[in-house]
């Protein structure tokens, strides 16, 4: 069974340095104009933090609802997508009950991390809820290597959406795009998601693109050497 964590295993083994992870930032707001590109060591090191942070802090683990509400085109949400999944736990898409929530909004309530977008924020800019982890101040403080605490079962509950469950052993994608492939991700978490598992899963890469408009969009493909596009 393949799953997030082999799949990132995988990258490291193949090229430890190369981009696997493009994104820019277009959407109006402060971040407007950022472009931030992750290696696989660095994408991998953002995991290990987050995914520490959700053992060490909430005893995330196989059966632990974690609930992303953040912008479905990020490189923050892939991080922290591949972060509950390396702890086996659940990434939910879906607003109601979790065990804890991931999200950029500060008032969203007092269980869970609030994540600063901004890619050098060292603080959140806000005053945040008491019991709230504060990301942009606190994640550095974890560990740069993850060892997961228990392994997920291939029947093990992966991404829950508004569509239904994906489990384990059906989360990786099997995509039939050529090795190496450059894919421009689109669309909602619920299909962004498993498109980059797709994409790294053939030891390829991703671009992001936040609130671009179509001729800029064009561009940054050309730019980027994108092979599969999405959108």
């Amino acid at each position: 069974m393949r799953t997030p964590s082999s799949v990132l295993a995988d990258l490291l083994r193949a090229d430890a340095t190369r981009p696997r992870v493009t994104f820019y930032d277009d959407a109006p707001g402060p971040t407007r104009g950022e472009r931030i590109e992750l290696s696989a060591r660095v994408l991998a090191n953002w995991v290990a933090k987050a995914g520490n942070a959700l053992q060490e802090e909430y005893d995330a683990a196989p059966g632990t609802l974690v609930r992303l509400d953040l912008p479905a085109l990020h490189w923050r949400t892939a991080y922290w997508a591949l972060a509950v999944w390396s702890v086996g736990a659940t990434v939910s898409l879906v607003e109601g009950t979790a065990d804890l929530t991931v999200t950029d909004d500060p008032q969203a309530g007092a269980d869970g991390v609030v994540v600063t977008l901004a890619a050098l924020a060292r603080s959140h800019p806000e005053p945040l809820p008491a019991g709230v982890m504060d990301e942009a101040r606190e994640l550095a403080t974890y560990g740069d290597q993850l060892v997961a605490w228990a392994e997920p079962r291939g029947e093990d509950p992966a991404l829950v959406t508004h569509d239904g469950t994906l489990h384990y052993a059906s989360l990786v994608p099997r995509t039939g795009w050529p090795t190496g492939a450059r894919v421009r991700v689109a669309g909602p978490a619920s299909v962004a998601l498993p498109a980059m598992l797709g994409s790294w899963a053939v030891d390829g890469s991703v671009l992001l693109l936040r609130g671009t408009e179509r001729d800029l969009a064009t561009e940054r493909l050309t730019t980027e050497g994108v092979t599969v596009d999405l959108a």
